[in-house]
């Protein structure tokens, strides 16, 4: 059933119900369109230089063997620490971002939290610094 004036598929005032997603399909298609290309046309026009460094496994710098070296193949406690202590710092800056974006709607309130948890993470920096866990020996 027709209605005068009203096609299938459009709106109220006779827009059609899909036209603000036409940009978003158009960048999908455009970034697919762009990594298919870009893994086409590297091998063909990418170096071809290659030597036994470049075909060789890279770990950190370390010569990759098929046997474990025992004993001294371990890696410090200290570099687990610092990885650990890094991800803590990050998680912060990840929940003082949204506070900066939301400032002015949280008001005192957010300003007396935000306070709080600065204080909270610093009390923690300043032990692992006090303990030596930032000194890489």
């Amino acid at each position: 059933m027709c209605v005068p004036g009203h096609e299938p598929g459009t709106g109220w005032r006779g827009a059609k119900v899909l036209d603000p997603y036409i940009p978003l399909v158009l960048l999908f298609a455009l970034a697919l369109g762009f990594a298919v290309f870009s893994v086409a046309i590297a091998p063909l026009v990418g170096p071809r230089r290659y030597n036994k460094a470049k075909l060789d496994a890279y770990e950190c710098g370390i010569e990759p063997s098929p046997q474990p070296v025992i004993g001294g193949g371990r890696m410090p406690v200290a570099y687990y620490l610092t990885a650990m202590l890094f991800i803590l710092f990050d998680i912060e800056m990840v929940f003082l971002y949204p506070f900066a974006v939301s400032a002015d709607a949280l008001g005192m309130f957010g300003v007396i939290e935000i306070v709080l948890f600065i204080a909270t993470v610093g009390f923690a920096y300043i032990y692992v610094w006090r303990r030596g866990g930032l000194d890489w020996n």
